[in-house]
């Protein structure tokens, strides 16, 4: 007769309710973290401005330092055109994700003030503010324009040709509100960008712009653009002997502030995620160099409240900007 080897039995695991309960909560837990990781893919920051202008070098000096701080590749991704306009469709066509992120100038809230675009200033969520950059009126340096009031002189006998990024656009309006308030001509040629703006500038192409010193810094210093004011409540420090508007008579203030947003039902830890990200890579040494460098101040870096402030009371301005000019209409 064969005999089968004893088997012994297998030892139990008693698992209660509770337990097997809890354990599956846990690895649900365990797995809807894991989803969540954020980020493990690459981010872009779209720009609306052409390369060499003030808003691409302030993305590409931030993206330096993110890259580290967020440890995933960053990439600047011009979508130029519009004012802004093409820049915020291509945003609102990409998901709510946290993986693409919008460098906005105050152009792009008078783009939303105009009704142009597909987003509203309720879309908009702050992350992070990069830099305040007030604008500078500029001729070139061999112009018989030697002052503010010479400029707007000129105005009265022949229309100024002012260059600006785009019909509309900040600069548009500062130099039409300038020229309005001084009761002088202005005739505005629109470029894509700062670059563009200043190589015409420099080619004698036009007879003044207001640029921003990231745009225009260097120009300054070798002599090639003279500065006849800038539009701001006080001197910049790195050209003192510039006046400002508001001490010329005229209070016409405007400044390209710029940061970095994403839209309304992206994911709020991911919002708190890249704010934290970008507000660390802009602490950083590159990137403080950088505004240095171009004569900024490294107070105008702030954080998401500050940030989403700021946007209401610039969005404000802006309709208001344009009402007076006649742009739109008041509601």
């Amino acid at each position: 007769m064969l005999e089968l080897p004893s088997m012994k039995p297998c030892p139990r695991t008693h698992l209660t309710l509770p337990a097997l309960a809890g354990s599956i909560l846990w690895l649900a837990a365990g797995v809807g973290t894991a989803q969540q990781a954020f980020p493990t893919e690459p981010i872009d920051i779209v720009t609306h401005a052409s390369p060499g202008g003030g808003t691409d070098a302030t993305a590409r000096a931030m993206v330096t330092g993110a890259r580290i701080s967020l440890d995933v590749n960053m990439a600047v991704v011009p979508k130029t055109g519009g004012g802004g306009v093409v820049a915020m469709n291509y945003v609102n066509n990409r998901p709510r994700d946290g993986y693409t992120v919008l460098s906005i100038t105050p152009t792009h809230l008078f783009a939303i003030a105009r009704g142009q675009g597909p987003l509203t200033i309720d879309d908009l969520v702050g992350v992070a503010r990069a830099a305040d950059d007030p604008l500078v009126v500029m001729v070139r340096d061999d112009s018989e324009v030697t002052s503010l009031d010479d400029l707007l002189e000129l105005g009265r006998t022949r229309s100024i040709k002012w260059g600006a990024t785009q019909i509309g656009g900040i600069d548009h309006v500062a130099g039409a509100i300038l020229a309005q308030v001084a009761e002088t001509q202005l005739s505005v040629v629109p470029f894509s960008g700062g670059g563009e703006i200043v190589t015409n500038l420099m080619g004698g192409n036009i007879d003044a712009a207001g640029l921003n010193l990231t745009e225009a810094l260097d120009q300054i210093r070798r002599g090639d653009f003279r500065a006849l004011a800038v539009m701001a409540d006080e001197r910049l420090p790195i050209i003192p002997d510039v006046p400002t508007t508001v001490e010329l008579g005229y209070d016409v203030v405007y400044s390209t502030v710029r940061g970095y947003l994403v839209l309304k039902g992206t994911p709020e830890d991911r919002i708190q995620t890249l704010e934290a990200g970008l507000l660390d890579a802009m602490r950083q040494d590159t990137y403080q160099s950088y505004l240095r460098g171009s004569g900024l101040d490294p107070s105008g870096v702030a954080g998401r409240e500050v940030w989403e402030a700021q946007i209401q009371r610039l969005y404000a301005d802006a309709r208001q900007a344009m009402i007076d000019l006649g742009i739109i209409e008041s509601d």
